[in-house]
């Protein structure tokens, strides 16, 4: 019995001995099992690794695998499985920030600030941060439409970079955001509205810009500190403002003086004037004369004070007697004559009317010159024939010009001045009084849909607010005596289209990476147009004739949004209006059905016209070569045929791994049915991706520009994507 006992004893002894072994692993191991990354998380770190170009600055870092949280990536802090906060700060780190930041949904601080990281702040950043510090970097293009939808910020930072065009309406509902710097950059235009919706914004600096116009949109903010130097802002300073007790304006162009003059029409008082300086204090208004004596006696009012209070009342006396005349000789004039319901029948709003008459006429001369820097709206609420509101209009964030002056910018329209032709009217070159240079857009009305003003303007509010890098930007427009014109950026060297297949100089095209370059700015427009705009803009007429190249040969897509004005219900119409034949889609030509699938087609086709240096429809060419599409696909797959199809212009200077992958995302784009098209973003990722594997050996100076010029020996490029 006893034996018995011990063995019952020994073997629940070692029962229990096994459970807390198995116990106490389980909780050492629990601690790794909570650790491991969220598998998008990881994802997204080793993309923004690789497009880093793997810096060995990234202790513990992997282009691919590894467990970011677990094995303590550099700079990378965790939350349990999440990734909350990065901080790889002055490591000399470049390359660029990849295509996948938007997945990292709980990393709160982001700095990557003081390193070498170029090329275009992606627009599809962390939804959810609280800080983003990218200063002192080389980032160029403009401020990302997302920041407006990235509503948790509370500091902000884009200092000692490149970025330029207008801020637009990045802050709107950022009740939480405390600091914004965008100083040290080439940021020009107005300040937005919205600017003053950030109600608690404490620090802003934007010294050192290209900005212009007033200051009064900051009027409304709690600003302690805020520094506006060596822009070119002008006006009156309000006096709000100039008390802000850390305030730094010198350097603009600013009106003399610290607020607006007391009475209207009037100089400022003498000894009130302050010069362009720093301020560390409030100001207020000096109440002694020179000799430093109170400005008002201490016995009471002058005798000239006393004078000029009798006259006064004397003249306003008058005034009043005149009015009450002119009401009862108008009322015995239209005597049995009623009040409209609703309206004011005051002698004074008469009066009014008739001052903001004269002063409408009077601006009309300047406005002609130089178009006001205004953000213009539409009408909020339009009056039902019942009384009942229709519908609420948003925001033209674009100028309004008169035909006026855009008449004396383009010589009245004259053919001397017409830079191109689209199905909706021709475009010409304008140039203004003040040296600026657009592109006008004088759209034949016979080809809207859309006559009424109310639905243009809608289309303009729209297309007014696309901000993009990539998109040419709609400064302006005019809907005036019945014309519908539209104001665009000038871009300057010709399209896509001429330098293909109608360069005046022969001896240069474009090179290898020129046009990978130029296929992923465009995928980029397209990408923003589909998948960040809300709702999706459909381009509906993409081809090489519509992408504008700059100086540097950087990609602009143009005509973004001008589908809203084309109709869409009569298929006989459309065809000629949206898209040109040889880009369209299969599913459009059979059905009149044109999708965002359908605008990756027409993306394809211009790959294909990158790649061969051929039209999409050449008639010149032997029947079974005339369709681009039809010709080249089946070849796609095949590296000699491929090898024969590429642009002869290029002499052999492309890598052949690189061929190879961009005809791969050509084969996907134009795939006949629409649900296997890729959407834009994995496009741009794959061309991303194509790029980053670019290891050039051996560059000339001459591809620096994106121009191969030949050379007696043909030397070729030697590289590897």
């Amino acid at each position: 019995m006893a034996n018995k006992q011990a063995a019952f004893s020994y073997s629940l002894t070692r029962s229990q001995l096994t459970e807390s072994l198995l116990i106490a692993l389980i909780f050492l191991a629990l601690p790794l099992v909570l650790a491991t990354t969220d598998p998008s998380d990881a994802q997204s770190l080793q993309v923004l690794f690789t497009s880093l170009n793997s810096p060995s600055q990234l202790t513990n870092w992997k282009s691919s695998g590894g467990d970011p949280c677990v094995e303590s990536w550099k700079g990378v802090t965790c939350e349990g499985s999440a990734a909350v906060s990065i901080g790889i700060s002055g490591l000399k780190l470049n390359g660029t920030m990849g295509y996948s930041l938007s997945d990292l949904k709980s990393l709160r601080t982001f700095d990557l600030s003081d390193n070498d990281i170029h090329d275009t702040i992606p627009y599809q950043l962390p939804p959810n941060l609280t800080s983003l510090n990218l200063a002192g970097n080389n980032l160029s293009g403009n401020l990302p439409y997302s920041l407006s939808l990235m509503l948790s910020l509370n500091y902000l930072n884009f200092s000692r970079n490149s970025l330029s065009q207008s801020i637009g309406d990045i802050i709107t509902n950022h009740s939480g955001l405390s600091t914004l710097d965008l100083s040290f950059n080439k940021l020009s235009g107005d300040l937005p509205a919205s600017l003053g919706l950030a109600s608690n914004l404490s620090t802003l600096y934007l010294q050192n810009n290209q900005l212009t116009g007033s200051i009064n949109v900051l009027t409304g903010l709690p600003l302690t500190s805020l520094n506006v130097a060596n822009n070119q802002f002008n006006g009156w300073i309000p006096q709000n403002i100039i008390s802000i007790p850390n305030f730094i304006y010198d350097g603009n162009s600013f009106d003399n003086g610290p607020a607006p003059p007391p009475p209207p029409y009037t100089p400022p008082p003498p000894g009130k004037s302050a010069p362009n300086r720093t301020h560390s204090r409030s100001h207020a208004p000096s109440t002694q004369n020179s000799n430093g004596g109170s400005s008002t006696s201490d016995k009471g009012l002058s005798v000239g004070a006393i004078v000029g209070i009798i006259l006064g009342s004397v003249f306003v006396a008058l005034v009043v007697l005149l009015l009450v005349f002119c009401i009862r000789k108008n009322k015995k004039k239209d005597t049995g004559a009623r009040t409209p319901k609703g309206s004011l029948s005051v002698g004074t709003s008469n009066v009014n009317t008739v001052i903001q008459e004269q002063r409408v006429r009077s601006m009309a001369a300047v406005t002609d010159l130089k178009p006001p820097p205004a953000e213009k709206s539409t009408v909020d609420r339009m009056q039902g024939k019942n009384g009942s509101v229709k519908r609420i209009r948003s925001p033209i964030t674009a100028t309004s010009y008169t035909v006026a002056s855009l008449q004396t910018a383009t010589n009245s329209f004259s053919q001397e001045f017409l830079i191109g032709e689209g199905s909706l009217g021709r475009v010409y070159k304008a140039e203004f009084t003040n040296g600026k240079i657009m592109a006008i857009k004088k759209i034949d009305n016979a080809a809207l849909s859309l006559q009424e003003e109310d639905n243009f303007l809608e289309a303009i509010s729209n297309m007014s607010r696309l901000r993009h890098p990539n998109v040419v930007t709609l400064a302006g427009y005019c809907a005036e005596h019945g014309q519908r014109l539209l104001v665009y950026e000038y871009v300057g060297n010709g399209s896509l289209h001429d330098m293909l297949h109608f360069a005046e100089d022969s001896s240069k095209t474009l090179t290898w990476n020129a046009r990978v370059r130029i296929a992923l700015g465009t995928a980029r427009a397209l990408e923003y147009l589909h998948e960040v705009c809300l709702p999706s803009v459909v381009h509906r007429n993409f081809k090489s004739a519509n992408i504008l190249l700059d100086e540097e040969l950087n990609p602009h897509l143009s005509d973004c949004g001008l589908a809203a004005l084309t109709p869409n219900t009569e298929r006989q119409v459309s065809t000629q209006m949206v898209g040109s034949f040889g880009y369209s889609a299969p599913e459009f030509a059979l059905s009149g059905i044109y999708t965002v699938k359908s605008d990756v087609y027409s993306f394809g086709v211009v790959m294909l016209e990158l790649l061969t240096g051929r039209k999409p429809l050449d008639s010149s060419r032997v029947r079974s070569e005339q369709s681009l599409v039809r010709w080249a696909t089946p070849q796609l797959h095949d590296i000699d045929a491929l090898a024969k199809m590429v642009d002869p212009t290029l002499n052999g200077m492309y890598p052949a791994k690189s061929l190879s992958r961009f005809a791969d995302i050509i084969a996907l784009c134009v795939q006949p049915e629409p649900e296997f098209r890729p959407p834009m973003s994995e496009v741009v990722q794959a061309l991303v991706r194509l790029v980053q594997r670019a290891s050039v050996v051996k560059r000339r100076s001459s591809d620096e520009s994106g121009f191969a010029y030949r050379t007696p020996d043909h030397e070729a490029i030697d590289m590897s994507f």
